[in-house]
C-alpha cells in the first residue's frame, strides 16, 4: 500500500510540473510581441514583467502597417502601453515632424498619456512628446511644436484651434489614436473628430480607436475612417471590469452624506474617488467632509488648470485621500493603488458608471464600487446590472459600534507599526523613564489610544443609527405627496446643540468654509460647530448649547460683503436675537424679516424652492393669526402688540413728549374698549 501511495505522489508531482511547464511556455514576453530593446528597458523599470491580455492582442497587430484597430477594454487593463509602445517604436527619432496623433477627451487624461509615453520611451533619443489641451497658454504650446514633436496628445478643441493657427501639422501623421472614444462622443466632440480626419492626408496610417463601450457612434467611425478594423475584445462586450466588486447602500435621500462618513469611517486606509452629478454637489460635498476633518479635496471644471493639477498631484502622491470629482474631470484618470470609488448617486447612462467602476481594481488588483443610493435610483441599478452582466450586492450601512472597533485596530496596528530610530531616541530615553516612571503601562496606553481614537468615540457615543428606507419607491412619493400639508419636517439638532438661523447662504458665497471663518474672526477663538444646512439665502448652523448665546451675540447685527448680518435661535421666531434691535433696518433696503424667513415672495410669482418650511404664507393666513389672543393677551408671533415692555407695546406710543393727541384721552372704561384680562397669579 506504501509503494502504491508513492508511486502515485510521483505521478501527480510530474503531472503538476507537466501543468506548470506548459503555462510558463505559454506566457509571452515583450521581447516575443517584437518590443525593442530601449523600450523592454524602460518598462522593465516600470514593473513591467509581462504582457497583459490586450497588450498580447493589440502590439504585434499595431507594429505592422495599415493595421487599424478597434479595441473594447475597460478602463486598467493596460491600454496606453498597448497602443503607447507600438507608436514609440514607429518613430523615426531624427525626423522632426509629427507622426503619431493621440485624442483624449479631457485635461487630465491628456497629461496622463504624455507622462506615460514619455517613460515608455525614456531611453530612445530625440524623443518629443507634446501634450496640448485647453486652459493653459497657447502661446507655449505654439512654442512647443514650432521646437518639434513626433507624437502629440491633444484634448479634440485645442489641437483645432492650433491646427487653423498652422501651429500643429498633421501631414506626416501614419499612427492616430482615439482613446476614450466613447467619453469624446458623448461630450460632443464628433463634429472635432470629422474636421481632425479631414485633416490628416495620410492614407498609408493605422488607425486606433480605444473605448470601454460599443456604441452605434463608435461604429459609424469606425465605419467612416477605419478600413478593414479588426475588433479586439477584452472581456465581453460593454462589460463591466473583472476585479471590481459592486456594493449598493439603500438609505433615505436625506441621509446620503451621514451614510457616506459612515462608510469612509469604516475602511480607515480607504484611498478613494468620490463620484457626484454636478459641480456645485461636488464642492458642498467636499467642503463639508473637509469641514468634518477628512483629507479631502474636490476636483470639477470650476476650477483652474493649475488648481486641478496640483489637486490630481497631491492625490497621486497619497497626500489626499478622498478625491470628490465629477464624471468629466476624473475621466480616464490612472490613479495606482485605488481601494474604492464610491458613487454619490448613480450617474444617468451606463458607460459613466463604467468608467466610474474602472478606476478602482486596475492592472489584475482587486476593487470596490461602492453606491449610496435612494429607493428611486433602483431602477437604475438594475438596468447597470444587465449590461455589465455582474450583480449589485447589498450593503449594510456600519453600526457605531463596528466602525469605532475598526478604527481602534487602526491605531493599535499604527502604535506596533510604528518604526523607531534608536539612534535618534537614545538622548531622550533617560527624561522618557523619568517622566512615566510612576505611571502605569496600561495608564500610559490608554492615554496614547484615546489621542487617537477620542474623536470617533466622542461622535459615534449619541450619534442615531440610518434607518433604512422603508416601501418601495412610489410608496416613499405616495408619502411624501400626502404628508401634512406637503411641508418638510426641519431637521432637528444634535443633542447638546442649539440650532441657529443666520440670513446668509449660497447666493452670498456663504459656504462652510466661509462660515468657520466668520464664526472665528467674530469669536475671536475658534469655535465648535455641528451640522450645517445650507440654503441659497439663509443657513442654520448647529452650535454647543453652551456657546449658542454667545454666537448670536458676536455676530448678529454684524456685516458680510455688505450686508447686515441677523443671527438667532431657529426656534424662536418672534424675538430679535443678539445685539440687534428688532426696528433696525438694514443696508439692503432697509428689509427685515423674521428668523426662518428671508424675502417674502412677491403675490403672483412662485415661492422659493428653499422654502422648506412653508414660512410665506397668504396674507389672510397671517391676519387670521395676528388677531388671535392668547390668555396674557398677546398678540401672534408675527409682530403683532406684546405686553412685555418692548418697543411694540401698545403703550410705548403714549410715552412721547411730543406726541400729540387730538381731543381728550380716550376713557378706557368706558363700555365697547377692549379690557384686559387680568394675569393669572
Amino acid at each position: 500500500m506504501n509503494k502504491k501511495k508513492s508511486n502515485n505522489l510521483i505521478e501527480c508531482s510530474k503531472r503538476k510540473e507537466q501543468k506548470q511547464n506548459i503555462i510558463i511556455f505559454n506566457l509571452k514576453t515583450f521581447e516575443e510581441l517584437g518590443v525593442s530593446e530601449e523600450i523592454r528597458r524602460a518598462i522593465t523599470e516600470l514593473g513591467f514583467e509581462s504582457p497583459m491580455p490586450v497588450q498580447e492582442e493589440v502590439i504585434p497587430y499595431l507594429l505592422g502597417n495599415k493595421n487599424d484597430v478597434v479595441a473594447l477594454a475597460q478602463t486598467g487593463t493596460g491600454k496606453t502601453a498597448a497602443y503607447g509602445i507600438p507608436v514609440l517604436q514607429k518613430l523615426d527619432p531624427n525626423d522632426r515632424s509629427t507622426q503619431a496623433l493621440i485624442l483624449s477627451p479631457t485635461r487630465e487624461l491628456c497629461l496622463q498619456i504624455s507622462d506615460d509615453l514619455n517613460d515608455f520611451g525614456k531611453y530612445i533619443e530625440g524623443l518629443h512628446v507634446v501634450p496640448v489641451y485647453g486652459g493653459t497658454s497657447i502661446q507655449n504650446q505654439i512654442h512647443s511644436l514650432r521646437h518639434g514633436a513626433q507624437v502629440i496628445v491633444a484634448t479634440p478643441g485645442r489641437l483645432i484651434d492650433l491646427m487653423n493657427r498652422g501651429a500643429a501639422k498633421l501631414d506626416n501623421v501614419k499612427n492616430v489614436v482615439l482613446d476614450e472614444a466613447d467619453e469624446m462622443l458623448n461630450m460632443g466632440f464628433s463634429d472635432s473628430i470629422n474636421e481632425i480626419f479631414d485633416g490628416i492626408q495620410t492614407d498609408d496610417r493605422n488607425t486606433l480607436l480605444f473605448s470601454a463601450t460599443m456604441s452605434k457612434e463608435i461604429e459609424k467611425i469606425a465605419q467612416n475612417y477605419l478600413h478593414n478594423a479588426k475588433e479586439i475584445v477584452v472581456g465581453s462586450r460593454n462589460e463591466g471590469a473583472e476585479h471590481v466588486n459592486h456594493i449598493y447602500y439603500m438609505v433615505n435621500a436625506k441621509d446620503k452624506y451621514l451614510a457616506l462618513k459612515r462608510i469612509v469611517d469604516f475602511y480607515p486606509k480607504i484611498y478613494a474617488i468620490i463620484f457626484c452629478r454636478t459641480k456645485r454637489e461636488t464642492q458642498e460635498i467636499a467642503d463639508k467632509l473637509i469641514h468634518d476633518g477628512y483629507n479631502a479635496e474636490s476636483l470639477h471644471g470650476d476650477l483652474s488648470q493649475q488648481q486641478r493639477d496640483l489637486t490630481m498631484q497631491k492625490f497621486r502622491q497619497h497626500l489626499t485621500q478622498l478625491l470628490v470629482a465629477t464624471d468629466v474631470a476624473a475621466r480616464g484618470l490612472d490613479v495606482d493603488d485605488l481601494t474604492h470609488v464610491i458613487n454619490y448617486g448613480l450617474p444617468d447612462d451606463t458607460e459613466s458608471y463604467t468608467h466610474r467602476s474602472g478606476r478602482t481594481g486596475r492592472a489584475g488588483k482587486n476593487g470596490t464600487s461602492i453606491s449610496i443610493i435612494h429607493s428611486r435610483e433602483r431602477g437604475k441599478m438594475r438596468a447597470i446590472e444587465k449590461v455589465i452582466q455582474k450583480s449589485f450586492v447589498e450593503g449594510k450601512i456600519p453600526s457605531a459600534e463596528e466602525i469605532c472597533k475598526k478604527q481602534l485596530y487602526k491605531v493599535m496596528d499604527q502604535i506596533v507599526k510604528a518604526d523607531v530610530n534608536e539612534e535618534e531616541i537614545e538622548p531622550f530615553m533617560a527624561d522618557i523613564n523619568r517622566y512615566f516612571e510612576y505611571i502605569d503601562k496600561e495608564d500610559i496606553i490608554k492615554k496614547i489610544v484615546s489621542m487617537e481614537f477620542g474623536k470617533f468615540l466622542a461622535y459615534y457615543a449619541d450619534a442615531p443609527e440610518i434607518q433604512a428606507p422603508s416601501g418601495s419607491a412610489k410608496g416613499e412619493r405616495r408619502d411624501r405627496k400626502r404628508g401634512d400639508g406637503s411641508k418638510r419636517e426641519p431637521r432637528k439638532a444634535e443633542a447638546g446643540y442649539q440650532k441657529l438661523f443666520i440670513n446668509l447662504g449660497k447666493k452670498d458665497g456663504f459656504y462652510p468654509g466661509e462660515i468657520m471663518q466668520f464664526l472665528n474672526r467674530n469669536m475671536k477663538s475658534r469655535q465648535e460647530v455641528g451640522h450645517i444646512d445650507l440654503l441659497e439665502r439663509f443657513c442654520y448652523i448647529e452650535v454647543p448649547e453652551k456657546d449658542a448665546k454667545k454666537v448670536m451675540r458676536a455676530i448678529d447685527g454684524t456685516t458680510y460683503k455688505g450686508r447686515d448680518v441677523r443671527c438667532n435661535d431657529a426656534e424662536d421666531t418672534g424675538k430679535p436675537a443678539g445685539r440687534r434691535s428688532s426696528s433696525r433696518g438694514s443696508k439692503d433696503g432697509g428689509r427685515s424679516y423674521g428668523s426662518d424667513k428671508e424675502k417674502p415672495a412677491r403675490r403672483g410669482k412662485k415661492r422659493d424652492e428653499n422654502d422648506d418650511f412653508g414660512k410665506f404664507e397668504k396674507k389672510s393666513k397671517r391676519k387670521n393669526a395676528a388677531t388671535k389672543n392668547d390668555e396674557n393677551g398677546k398678540f401672534g408671533s408675527n409682530g403683532g402688540f406684546n405686553d412685555n415692555g418692548n418697543e411694540t407695546d401698545w403703550r410705548q406710543f403714549f410715552k412721547g413728549n411730543d406726541i400729540k393727541l387730538v381731543g381728550d384721552e380716550p376713557d378706557f372704561s368706558e363700555e365697547g374698549w377692549a379690557r384686559r384680562k387680568p394675569k393669572k397669579k
